[in-house]
């Protein structure tokens, strides 16, 4: 497991066996970092779970095939059309020929907007399917929250480790590997403003319902949950976070920043730049 020492953005490090997340983060001012996570699981039939973000594409290819030959990559694992997960899809679709899309098929609709998926290189795999990848059974989920309707996670009985997609979305105050690095009121409130802002519908739910749901969710057992806007979570944080997660629907909405705030910061941004150089407002 690597410590803040040893953790760098863009450089995979391994959750589990033969599981590993190419972690990067987005600057999110005025709330710190939001991590921008994939995953790559090795084995017999190599998995590429997510396809990472356009604005680091090249880093991103570089990083993924420092783990797995592209050649040898089995499947391909879609959980969702946002561009943060299938920023490089073609790329790899073309730089890994015997992989198998794993995908929906309203997902395909929905990229048809920006490109022609090859579907004779998909499989469409939805909520509570299957996939043989060899030396493992990957399970597919509909995770409790998500921000877009394709969404699935992924589970890996044999490692225990979940990737619960943007359930657990959490703002950081600097990347990290591990939640274990976060204070518990980091911890806590990072739950409640990643739960609100990925999915503000959570708010209009019935609580005990919305409670089935999570709790069905996490007779998974993970051991490792995974997840493209989180640090890695294990251990006791694990039962932590799924409590967090059940009092989602009862917590008032994320009230969102508004021009007001824009103009705030705008003014502190032209008070800080010396006369000489060019003001943020003419940029």
């Amino acid at each position: 497991m690597p410590t803040m020492e040893t953790f760098n953005l863009l450089q995979p490090h391994k959750i589990a066996e033969e599981t590993f997340v190419i972690p990067w983060a987005l600057e999110a001012p005025p709330v710190g970092h939001f991590p921008m996570n994939s995953m790559v699981i090795r084995g017999a039939e190599p998995v590429l779970v997510d396809t990472g973000a356009p604005a680091v594409r090249s880093q991103w290819l570089e990083a993924a095939w420092s783990v797995v030959d592209p050649l040898d990559v089995r499947w391909i694992f879609l959980t969702h059309d946002d561009r943060d997960h299938a920023g490089n899809l073609l790329a790899v679709l073309a730089e890994c020929p015997n992989a198998t899309l794993l995908t929906t098929w309203f997902s395909i609709g929905r990229m048809a907007e920006e490109w022609e998926t090859p579907i004779n290189r998909c499989r469409f795999m939805t909520d509570g399917d299957t996939i043989d990848a060899g030396d493992r059974t990957l399970v597919a989920k509909r995770p409790p929250l998500y921000d877009n309707p394709t969404t699935r996670a992924l589970f890996d009985p044999k490692t225990n480790v979940l990737w619960a997609v943007d359930t657990f979305a959490t703002n950081v105050p600097t990347p990290m590997p591990d939640v274990a690095a976060l204070s518990a009121d980091e911890f806590r409130d990072g739950q409640f403003f990643g739960g609100r802002l990925v999915s503000p519908w959570v708010a209009l739910l019935d609580t005990q319902k919305f409670r089935t749901v999570v709790d069905y969710f996490q007779r998974l057992n993970a051991e490792v949950i995974a997840g493209c806007h989180s640090p890695v979570l294990r251990g006791p944080k694990i039962s932590e976070a799924y409590d967090l997660l059940r009092q989602l629907p009862e917590i008032p909405p994320w009230a969102e920043f508004t021009q007001a705030d824009l103009d705030q910061w705008m003014a502190a941004a032209e008070s800080s730049v010396p006369p000489e150089q060019p003001r943020p407002s003419g940029t």
